[in-house]
């Protein structure tokens, strides 16, 4: 089932240079949607047009039936959260507790039922413990947790990740990439990710290409990394499992249609005891 339907979308910072050029896709209710694409190729200007961040120029943006417009912005608003880049601009609470409270108490949500909901979502995102902790206190991945925990209070029908480990260390981006698979996982939660992580785009269900603001391709991963020369051409890397399994279909190995890295290890024990 279709939740969101994008049609001839098109959006411009100035009047010399379209940002989005007549993007048309769709998304589907409960999916794990990544876009990627080189810089400046669009994705977190669609990320914020589909937010009503931003006003497009023309096209439609149908949410759940709904057109977005200044009409129906407040009701589609209510039901996207966002988390954005930078963990240290989206923390507005002295605690955890009461930044995740702050959603909630615009929404004059009761104060007897604020806190089981807040020590409901600080749990899902492994926050627990440092709900009376201060942000200064806190690392950047433990930051971003916090934001999704904020926004996942306010029961939104999508999440939408806007580059949300891109300013993260290693050890950071695992845990947002764990927190997200574990929330698609758990709760059947439309996502929608905007990432420069190729090894995060593996893990989705499904996978839209921009180039120069235009839609370049959609698919599943296996079928978008298939094309390693046009993936390329596109000024993008293909994931190291594939590359690994390419090699490996090189030298006569059977490699599982899904690709991860426990079926790889799987596939060389086969053929291991084959020789």
């Amino acid at each position: 089932m279709t939740f969101i339907e994008v049609k001839d979308l098109n959006f411009s910072y100035d009047e010399n240079t379209k940002a989005v050029k007549n993007v048309s896709f769709g998304i589907e209710r409960g999916l794990y949607y990544t876009i990627i694409g080189h810089n400046g190729s669009g994705k977190s200007t669609v990320a914020k047009l589909l937010a009503g961040l931003l006003e497009k120029n023309s096209g439609t943006i149908m949410i759940d039936g709904m057109e977005l417009n200044e009409k129906n912005l407040y009701k589609i608003r209510s039901r996207i959260g966002i988390v954005f880049q930078n963990p240290d601009n989206q923390f507005i609470g002295s605690t955890v507790r009461d930044d995740i409270a702050f959603g909630l108490e615009n929404h004059c949500v009761p104060q007897p039922e604020m806190d089981g909901i807040i020590s409901e979502f600080a749990e899902k995102v492994g926050m627990t413990k440092y709900l009376n902790s201060e942000p200064t206190h806190l690392s950047g991945g433990q930051k971003q947790r916090v934001a999704i925990a904020g926004v996942l209070a306010m029961h939104p029908d999508i999440l939408i990740f806007d580059e949300a480990t891109s300013m993260l260390d290693p050890q950071g981006k695992a845990e947002i990439k764990k927190v997200i698979m574990d929330l698609h996982a758990r709760t059947g939660l439309t996502i929608l990710s905007i990432t420069h992580d190729i090894d995060e785009v593996v893990s989705s269900d499904r996978v839209i290409v921009l180039y120069e603001g235009e839609i370049a391709m959609t698919g599943t991963p296996e079928e978008i990394f298939r094309d390693e020369k046009k993936i390329e051409h596109l000024r993008l890397d293909v994931p190291y499992s594939m590359k690994f399994a390419s090699a490996l279909a090189r030298y006569g190995v059977s490699t599982p249609h899904e690709i991860t890295e426990e079926r790889l290890v799987d596939a060389l024990w086969q053929y291991g005891l084959k020789k």
